[in-house]
């Protein structure tokens, strides 16, 4: 067998490295604001409106508006932004005890610091698992008091932005191991399992979320053992899981028919049974396939929570409502509303951001 030359044999035992990929061309911005006559248009137009507008903008949010004083303060020429002031509190934590407001402040902060300590896939372990739940477990019980010497406060007063979050991250905890239950029930083998998933997954999807919480509002208690009573926030609750495991079982149902059959064909070879093959391998990769659907789901149940007054819960929204009906204040409802609006979209926002950084690490890439 004849020897490779010298030079060549060289370039084998010291390949070169591999060339970076280019990088990508970014198109220059006054050709995407400029670069056709619909977009020149666009642009134009925008630019008239914000001519337009803007001055009288600001000269109502800043030059005219009421930063301090009593109702008769707001004249009406400007904003009212003296009504926030005085009315955040009560926007923020409802009726909740004014002089227990610490509480659900301190509720909504350690939610808060959790979820950024989350934040790193690194972190998703068992640990986390329990700190999650132990989380729940101090903010239910910081918020009904009863124990500690803390003064009891029935669910009743609850209100605010510790509602709106409290339901969302209890309905996404439960709701999703349930999405993830019917989403591989509906793909199941054995017929009863298949059958009684797509009804229960088509049921919720086909019913009005407002059509959920009436039934949990009024047929739940009647379906209930004699003496097993369910308040207002735990019957809420029930709807919003409910409605958020439908939702979330179809997503996930994409994400596992995109992972290949030749993934769990890989796990069953090395000997693994069929729920590590499912938990380790499918799972993981039927979540990266669908980030952007989960996302768009969780910012969904988020808004969702909203509608909880229908059952006598007082979220942020209707806290927003309920403070516009003072008699001393003129009804600042622009500055009210969009007071709640930045609320839910910092909240929504962020979620979407975390998802966009999520989906862009490599762990996380469609499988093939």
């Amino acid at each position: 067998m004849n020897s490779p030359p010298l030079a060549e044999a060289f370039v084998l035992a010291h390949p070169a490295p591999a060339r970076a990929a280019p990088a990508a061309r970014r198109t220059p911005v006054w050709r995407t604001l400029f670069g056709d006559a619909v977009s020149s248009g666009i642009t134009l137009a925008a630019l008239a409106g914000l001519l337009e507008l803007g001055p009288k903008l600001v000269s109502w949010g800043l030059v005219r508006a009421a930063w301090s004083g009593p109702g008769t303060a707001c004249g009406g020429q400007g904003a009212c932004w003296a009504f926030l002031r005085s009315k955040a509190p009560f926007i923020l934590f409802g009726i909740y005890p004014p002089e227990q407001r610490w509480r659900p402040a301190a509720m909504v902060a350690m939610f808060v610091l959790l979820a950024l300590w989350t934040l790193p896939p690194s972190r998703w372990t068992r640990l986390t698992l329990w700190l999650w739940a132990g989380a729940v477990a101090v903010a239910v019980l910081l918020m009904s008091g009863g124990v500690l010497g803390l003064t009891p406060v029935p669910t009743s007063a609850w209100g605010g932005l510790p509602v709106t979050v409290l339901l969302t991250v209890l309905s996404l905890a439960i709701g999703f191991p349930l999405g993830v239950a019917l989403a591989l029930g509906r793909r199941s083998e054995l017929p009863g399992l298949r059958w009684m998933s797509i009804a229960v997954i088509e049921l919720v999807r086909g019913l009005p979320l407002v059509t959920i919480l009436f039934i949990a509002a009024i047929l739940l208690p009647l379906m209930l053992p004699d003496g097993v009573k369910l308040d207002n926030l735990a019957r809420a609750l029930a709807a919003l899981t409910v409605f958020s495991a439908a939702y979330l079982a179809e997503v996930l149902r994409g994400g596992l028919q995109g992972v290949g059959a030749g993934q769990a064909e890989a796990g069953r070879a090395l000997g693994l049974s069929w729920w590590a093959t499912t938990r380790l391998i499918v799972l993981p990769q039927a979540v990266g396939n669908v980030i952007p659907a989960l996302t768009n789901t969780v910012v969904v149940i988020v808004k969702n929570t909203s509608l909880v007054l229908l059952v006598g819960l007082f979220d942020l929204l209707s806290a927003g409502r309920a403070a516009l009906t003072d008699p001393k204040w003129p009804g600042p409802y622009m500055e009210t509303y969009g007071f709640v609006a930045l609320i839910y979209f910092v909240i929504c926002f962020s979620i979407s951001r975390y998802a966009l950084w999520l989906e862009r690490r490599p762990a996380f890439g469609a499988s093939s």
